[in-house]
């Protein structure tokens, strides 16, 4: 599953760079997110529990940065295990681009699903995974535009 989006965020690249290396932040705009905790500058640990049509699946693993070239672009790889439910994988590489005062997000990510989860059929699979970018990002834009404005 790859899908490619951007968003344009009212803030300075240099407050969304921020906004994207700052655990609480992230809690607040990963969907399902139930724990982040910055384990080195660019490890963190999370729990993250996500809705796939009926059945659901709490994932623990790691989130990783990688190809940092701050406050430009860095690659956030993702690998949690679900317990029964499976494995999910993914990567998405981040360009931030200078507006004026406003930063454009460019994303292109990447998602794999294994165990029970990967049984559910591939259009399913990328509509939730798409959605559930689609919300990360919009609820990331809101709480940086939040951020920048208090």
């Amino acid at each position: 599953m790859d899908f490619t989006g951007e968003e344009l965020i009212a803030a300075p690249r240099d407050v969304v760079w921020a906004a994207l290396n700052d655990p609480e932040i992230m809690r607040g705009c990963i969907p399902g997110c139930k724990h982040i905790e910055r384990l080195s500058p660019n490890v963190f640990e999370a729990t993250i529990k996500v809705k796939f049509s009926l059945l659901s699946a709490t994932f623990h693993g790691l989130l990783t940065l990688s190809n940092v070239d701050a406050p430009k672009s860095y690659t956030l790889s993702a690998e949690g295990k679900g317990g029964i439910a499976g494995f999910a994988r993914g990567s998405a590489d981040i360009v931030l681009e200078e507006r004026g005062d406003e930063t454009i997000l460019h994303y292109h990510a990447r998602a794999e699903l294994g165990g029970k989860l990967a049984q559910l059929g591939a259009r399913l699979l990328d509509s939730t995974s798409q959605k559930l970018a689609v919300g990360f990002f919009s609820d990331f834009n809101a709480a940086v535009v939040a951020k920048a404005a208090g």
